[in-house]
């Protein structure tokens, strides 16, 4: 086999390993409150905020919320950043992280609102 032909395969190879290595990273699963409790890894948990919990701490640097899944468990959200300026509205909230220490420790928040495109509701009656 010709030198070219094998320097070729390897570069391949390492491409290969490479790309595999990073969809590894890249694929983080929906999973409930308590999975997330147990599973020790980064995840996705999607629920709904509770209303009233969210708080900014100036000294850490965070956003602080309650979020709740559809089993109703609650588990305290310390997001590292600033409170998305859309929060309030939120429908479900996807944040994304690992749980630790009884805390879920968010890197990403994603945030569901209203559609702009739904009817609203004006007293009473629908337009």
């Amino acid at each position: 086999m010709s030198p070219k032909y094998i320097f070729g395969a390897v570069i391949i190879l390492v491409f290969l390993i490479f790309a595999g290595m990073n969809l590894g990273e890249s694929l983080t699963p929906y999973v409930s409150i308590q999975e997330a409790r147990v599973k020790g890894t980064k995840v996705q948990v999607k629920g709904e905020r509770v209303e009233g919990s969210e708080k900014y701490d100036p000294e850490r640097k965070t956003f602080n919320f309650k979020m709740s899944d559809p089993s109703g468990e609650e588990v305290q959200v310390i997001y590292d950043g600033l409170r998305p300026s859309n929060f309030e509205r939120a429908t479900e909230v996807v944040a994304i992280g690992k749980y630790t220490n009884g805390e879920f420790l968010a890197s990403e928040l994603l945030i569901k609102c209203p559609s702009k495109y739904e009817a609203e509701e004006f007293d009473g009656v629908q337009s």
